[in-house]
């Protein structure tokens, strides 16, 4: 019987489905030190963003050489030391379609929010203030979207917004494939300089430090908004409160952050800042399609294990 570890919550249902197929569930503990036993007694372990896994922890499931394979329920893995783990025999895969939907219409959502200025109207309201001619906003049609990474999430983003009018500008360090005959290649300054929004789409930045610093900023229109629904280690979060407070640029919206929960209350605070807190995946149609996928790998697994064959490595 397989043994699976799920750290951080999930779909209540699949755990459920997994309970039904038989499978042997520990739901872990809410402390994080609680990972380094728990993990030398399961096969699977299953987590989403908030548990990390480094080397320590695997030093630490390699005592009873149980654990064989670790799944990130979401898109990235960069909680996971992913290098460690294949090298000691430990296999990675994460969800990476199932979110891709939900994590491109948030993006759109902040693009509107900023738009049409809705966080101070509703913030002046709840207040008791009636200003209308002080949140004059703009139409979307017509304006320009610089989509930084052109992968699954920055294409449907793309489809979406040009249904909107949007104009699609585009940096990827890849070929793009798929990619619409109206949105147009650019390098990466051109980009920034061009667009009056720029979303950004991609897993990281290498270790060149961050992708959005004070030189990007200071390229940017006036009237331009940044949209990180990616990593929060991409923008200097100093950089972006300073491009704010100097009318660099005109705003964010911000899902993720360079620590979470984020407690940059300079930033969270900001009137010039749309903040949602990494809710990106967050919809039930996204939680569904990240369970399916889930079973799929665990049944994918059992069935090769059965058969003494080695599973595709992440």
């Amino acid at each position: 019987m397989l043994k699976i570890l799920i750290k951080d919550k999930i779909d209540p249902l699949v755990v459920e489905e997994l309970k039904r197929r038989r499978f042997s569930v520990q739901e872990g503990e809410q402390k994080p030190e609680a990972i380094f036993k728990e993990i030398q007694e399961n096969e699977i372990l299953i987590i989403r963003s908030a548990t990390k896994v480094n080397r320590e922890h695997i030093d630490s499931a390699l005592k009873t050489g149980l654990l064989k394979v670790i799944i990130r329920a979401g898109v990235g893995v960069d909680n996971i030391d992913v290098a460690y783990a294949q090298s000691k025999g430990i296999e990675v895969f994460n969800t990476p379609e199932a979110s891709s939907e939900s994590v491109a219409e948030l993006a759109l959502a902040h693009i509107l929010v900023l738009a049409r200025k809705l966080v101070p109207a509703n913030l002046s309201m709840r207040q008791g203030e009636w200003n209308k001619n002080r949140l004059s906003g703009m139409e979307l049609s017509g304006k320009m979207l610089g989509i930084i990474g052109m992968g699954r999430i920055g294409k449907i983003l793309a489809k979406k917004a040009s249904a909107l009018g949007m104009r699609i500008i585009y940096c990827d360090i890849k070929i793009t494939e798929g990619a619409d005959s109206s949105w147009q290649s650019l390098p990466l300054e051109e980009v920034l300089t061009q667009a009056d929004f720029i979303s950004l789409h991609v897993s990281s930045y290498g270790n060149n430090g961050y992708l959005i610093d004070e030189p990007q900023f200071k390229m940017m229109k006036r009237s331009a908004f940044l949209i990180n629904t990616a990593r929060g280690r991409l923008v200097n979060e100093d950089a972006l409160i300073s491009a704010l407070d100097n009318n660099e640029i005109a705003g964010a919206g911000i899902d993720v952050y360079c620590q979470e929960p984020c407690n940059n209350t300079a930033l969270l605070q900001h009137d010039m800042i749309s903040v949602t807190p990494h809710i990106g995946a967050s919809t039930g149609e996204a939680q569904y399609r990240i369970g399916q996928e889930i079973i799929q790998l665990i049944e994918e697994y059992q069935k090769k294990k059965i058969r003494g064959e080695r599973h595709g490595i992440y």
